[in-house]
């Protein structure tokens, strides 16, 4: 059984990508600072830009601190390595923040680094958060997307995400966490898959 779900932590998921390469997920943790810089860093101007609003080589070092700083409850982010790299190399990540201490909505926001596009890597992390989630007692997710963020549309979309408003370009959709862990298990994705029976063996 796992005991709690923390930044501590140490359960590690090993599954595949699309095209056979392994991969690992596991909880981020506060010393992931570093880790997390060299994948942002390497990250395109335009997957930046995707994601954090701003295509700079790299963000201000309070972002990275804040999402190190998990807590596994209000805070709850996974990251994926690439298994059959020279080095450790983070290649994805997925965080959701709970608006309130205590409240059942968060926001919900994924990365994965460009040369890992189209590899399922984002649909894995998600099917470990949303796993979280559940636990955690978070039922909604909050995403905002900028409108030309093609793959992340079609992610969310996917999961049954349901469209609010948008406005200056940016679309904004929630998701409740038990449909999207439905609808991803539904989609039989053999990476998805092997993420989800270990987890499940864990809990």
């Amino acid at each position: 059984m796992r005991e709690g779900k923390g930044p501590v932590d140490e359960l590690i998921i090993h599954s595949k990508m699309n095209d056979g390469r392994d991969v690992i997920l596991r909880t981020i943790r506060p010393d992931d600072a570093e880790l997390l810089r060299a994948g942002i860093a390497s990250l395109s101007a335009n997957s930046r830009y995707l994601r954090f609003f701003s295509p700079a080589p790299m963000v201000p070092d309070a972002v990275v601190e804040r999402l190190v700083d998990v807590d596994g409850v209000d805070h709850i982010a996974w990251g994926a390595i690439c298994a059959d790299c020279e080095v450790e190399t983070a290649i994805g990540a997925v965080h959701s923040v709970r608006h309130k201490s205590g409240g059942r909505a968060a926001e919900y926001s994924v990365t994965v680094v460009d040369a890992f596009h189209g590899q399922g890597v984002a649909r894995m992390l998600t099917a470990a958060l949303l796993f979280d989630c559940q636990a955690a007692g978070i039922t909604s997710l909050d995403v905002y997307i900028l409108s030309e963020n093609r793959a992340a549309l079609s992610l969310v979309k996917s999961m049954g995400a349901i469209h609010r408003i948008s406005s200056i370009g940016v679309s904004d959709y929630i998701l409740d966490v038990d449909t999207a862990l439905h609808a991803l298990r539904e989609e039989g994705v053999p990476g998805v898959r092997l993420v989800l029976e270990q987890l499940e063996a864990f809990n």
